[in-house]
């Protein structure tokens, strides 16, 4: 079970990961998106599905965003009420900022730690506007559900600006976290830094390290491409041209993103350290999530 393999340590965690339904759809497709996504997922086997808790993210960036911020279901909802036939752990996100104390202390009440885990999210940018700060979520958290399975969010790129990934990954395993989702990975060197810097200062601290998981996603074409990038995605330039150059632009990215999973792999495997991958798509186009499901296939294969 997806617990066990968090709380063992162990490596070869495979998740998928989806966003809830817009909050506008009719009960009625509700239900044949449901439907179609249990569908689609009951035949693999995976460890945990994810369910994101998107927030606009507009003061990140001054960049136009490419594709327009919806608001959509509640991921706890939507879990409970139209996925609950699909019989694996499902981790909840949730973009603390956007809660008041009473909402986020609802969803920890009512969430199972038998079934459910948490990834708790924190500001897009300093900038802004928050109810509830992250350092305030996963004290709530401890207050109300101590023994809900927490994850944290994790972003590679930010180590090649700043270095310091690894320490705010130990900083918040001292918080409760027990395991870690990165933002999509293209720039496979950086996400090795990042690991090797992970590595090394757990050996320092003599810190037993929880497990990593990467996140992978195709991209279909070039505004997903766009969007990826504003989404602060690094994708360094060489794969870019490769990309936007390419016959088969999602193709190609299908078969990068298994290159990259299985670097990754090889270079924590001599290390002995646990990871694991999560593959979603960025773009709600058909041949785009079936390519995430290609992938899916891919790395569950091996």
């Amino acid at each position: 079970m997806l617990l066990d393999k968090i709380r063992n340590r162990e490596s070869g965690i495979v998740l998928y990961g989806i966003v809830p339904p817009k909050k506008i759809t009719a009960p009625e497709k509700l239900e044949e998106i449901s439907s179609r996504q249990i569908q689609r997922l009951q035949s693999f086997k995976i460890d945990g599905l994810i369910l994101y808790d998107i927030q606009d993210e507009k003061s990140r960036t001054p960049a136009e965003r490419p594709f327009p911020f919806i608001e959509t279901l509640d991921p706890f909802f939507y879990s409970h009420a139209y996925l609950s036939s699909l019989r694996i752990p499902k981790i909840i996100y949730k973009s603390v900022g956007k809660y008041s104390r009473a909402e986020l202390s609802r969803f920890l009440t009512q969430a199972s730690p038998e079934n459910s885990l948490t990834v708790l999210v924190g500001a897009s940018s300093k900038s802004q506007k928050i109810t509830l700060s992250l350092s305030e979520a996963y004290e709530l958290k401890r207050e109300i559900n101590g023994n809900l399975l927490m994850g944290g969010v994790t972003i590679p790129e930010r180590h090649l600006a700043k270095g310091d990934e690894h320490t705010r990954v130990f900083d918040k395993i001292s918080q409760g976290c027990s395991f870690f989702v990165s933002q999509g990975v293209y720039d496979v060197n950086t996400s090795k830094s990042f690991l090797s810097d992970y590595y090394y200062y757990g050996q320092k601290l003599n810190i037993p390290l929880v497990p990593i998981i990467f996140t992978l996603t195709p991209c279909g074409s070039l505004k997903t491409l766009q969007f990826m990038k504003w989404l602060g995605i690094s994708i360094p330039r060489w794969l870019e041209n490769e990309l936007t150059r390419s016959t088969d632009i999602l193709q190609q990215s299908v078969e990068l993103s298994e290159q990259n999973w299985l670097e990754l792999k090889h270079f924590a495997t001599q290390k002995g350290i646990p990871i694991g991958c999560n593959i979603e798509s960025v773009a709600v186009r058909q041949v785009e999530v079936e390519a995430s499901i290609e992938l899916l296939q891919r790395v569950t294969e091996q």
